[in-house]
């Protein structure tokens, strides 16, 4: 058995003991339709967990955006920072890197859609100065950590967190600077 295929079903099984109203899936047309507006394709733990376990509504605290559908999702959210990145004075977002968890005050959970691994980044804009990369923290090196990281109960963002010393904060995301430029 794959890590994927281990861990989708963990994933689903702590969504649905969460949650009894989750939504429907995302069909497979559904997320290659995403794919093709985004421009790239999903990592493909991100696009089984839209197609396997919900369209989003659960995950740590806020919980997974919706990847498609009314309202706010995944990809009206990445349009919508691209675009306004594009159009301000500091560049900020990008390309490839997709919002999936609004963690609210303006902070994203996002997964960098063009790494090998899926990393998780932390989209902080308070932190960002005249450099919109100031912005862009590591969350954790990849999707399955960051699941694991949640299924466990361990993420920086639980309110106890601070009473435990193995909590990782994220760190400053060094590629940012470059990926911003592309």
């Amino acid at each position: 058995m794959t890590a994927i295929e281990d861990l989708v079903p963990r994933v689903a099984a702590k969504a649905k003991a969460a949650s009894t109203d989750l939504p429907p899936t995302a069909g497979a047309e559904e997320v290659a339709e995403a794919e093709t507006v985004l421009g790239f394709a999903l990592p493909p733990l991100l696009a089984s967990l839209y197609r396997e376990v919900a369209n989003g509504g659960y995950g740590p605290d806020y919980q997974l955006l919706p990847l498609v559908g009314p309202g706010r999702t995944a990809l009206s959210e990445y349009r919508s920072e691209r675009s306004a990145s594009a159009e301000g004075e500091t560049p900020y977002w990008p390309a490839g890197v997709l919002p999936i968890l609004d963690w609210g005050c303006a902070m994203y959970a996002a997964v960098d859609c063009l790494s090998e691994t899926a990393t998780v980044l932390l989209f902080e804009p308070n932190a960002m100065t005249d450099d919109g990369a100031a912005a862009w923290f590591v969350d954790a090196g990849s999707l399955a950590e960051w699941l694991e990281t949640w299924l466990a109960g361990t993420g920086w963002y639980r309110e106890d967190a601070d009473e435990y010393e193995d909590v990782a904060e994220p760190t400053p995301w060094e590629m940012a600077a470059s990926r911003i430029a592309e």
